[in-house]
């Protein structure tokens, strides 16, 4: 759960526990949460009781940390796609947490991704030894627009650790991260000795996606080269950019059999056209973007 895993910035997946709630626009076509409603729907909402997974499930960062320092390599683990580590649910035991961090500090060749909608109870739930951060923790947190933002990434800049990134996904709406405290004038985003490492942006997939504009993504990225911000677009999702460039260079154009009324007019001029989210790919006119943090 999920070795190899099929989410574009990480190699592996690993869910401590299962269950979450909506807590802003980019939870409402959660893929988390259909996932479960297919087995129930019984961990989802601010009165269902979180799970925590199997035994058999937490063994498996083990295998994939011997198997790193074996090969060389660091393996990146997002944790957790069907959950949220700084959830504060009174039904997450707190021995669960003690367990992670544990798993975590045993697990020095993988690099852990912590991506939170709850940045406020980070520094709450972190283990007494945290000092600085711990050098395999990687923390995120997710903003699909300006308003939040300046709500979360205050709460995120505020923690010590050794990476920090964005998830600008779904993107919902512009965000201008120059407005962000010490984003500043070519440089790497400073706020004292805190900054933010990394950028992920992408749009929606699934049945209700709703479009990202694309003017949105290239003033993010162009952004992110200004900074020297590393930039990582994961997916354009459900909708593509009417006269965007796909992976095999082609524009897209009405005469490529997408179905008829399927098409988003966006008010600055532009349009979005529904074709799938394998369909529409991830190159942002033209270029594969897969940076990291070095």
């Amino acid at each position: 759960m999920a070795e190899n895993s099929g989410i574009e910035w990480t190699d592996h997946t690993f869910n401590p526990w299962i269950g979450c709630q909506k807590v802003s626009p980019a939870c409402d076509a959660c893929y988390a949460e259909a996932w479960d409603k297919r087995f129930g729907g019984e961990r989802w909402g601010p009165k269902a009781a979180r799970n925590r997974t199997s035994n058999a499930n937490w063994n498996k960062p083990l295998q994939w940390n011997r198997k790193a320092e074996a090969e060389g390599v660091r393996y990146r683990v997002f944790c957790a796609s069907l959950a949220d580590v700084f959830d504060n649910h009174p039904s997450i035991e707190p021995g669960w947490r003690v367990g992670l961090w544990s798993l975590i500090r045993s697990t020095p060749h993988l690099d852990w991704l912590l991506l939170t909608k709850r940045p406020q109870n980070i520094a709450k739930f972190l283990p007494d030894d945290w000092g600085g951060g711990y050098p395999n923790v990687w923390l995120g947190t997710t903003v699909e627009n300006q308003a939040f933002a300046d709500q979360r990434i205050p709460h995120l800049l505020s923690v010590p650790g050794r990476i920090r990134f964005v998830s600008a996904e779904p993107l919902l709406g512009r965000w201008y991260p120059e407005s962000t405290p010490g984003w500043d004038e070519g440089y790497n985003c400073l706020y004292g000795t805190r900054r933010i490492d990394w950028v992920i942006a992408g749009g929606e997939s699934g049945p209700s996606a709703r479009p990202t504009n694309p003017d949105w993504v290239r003033w993010l990225r162009g952004q992110c080269q200004a900074a020297g911000v590393p930039f990582f677009f994961k997916q354009w999702g459900e909708w593509f950019p009417y006269g965007g460039i796909d992976a095999q260079g082609c524009e897209n154009s009405v005469t490529r059999g997408e179905k008829p009324g399927l098409w988003h007019e966006w008010p600055a001029g532009g349009f979005s056209v529904r074709l799938g989210k394998k369909a529409s790919g991830r190159f942002l006119d033209g270029v594969l973007h897969d940076e990291y943090p070095s």
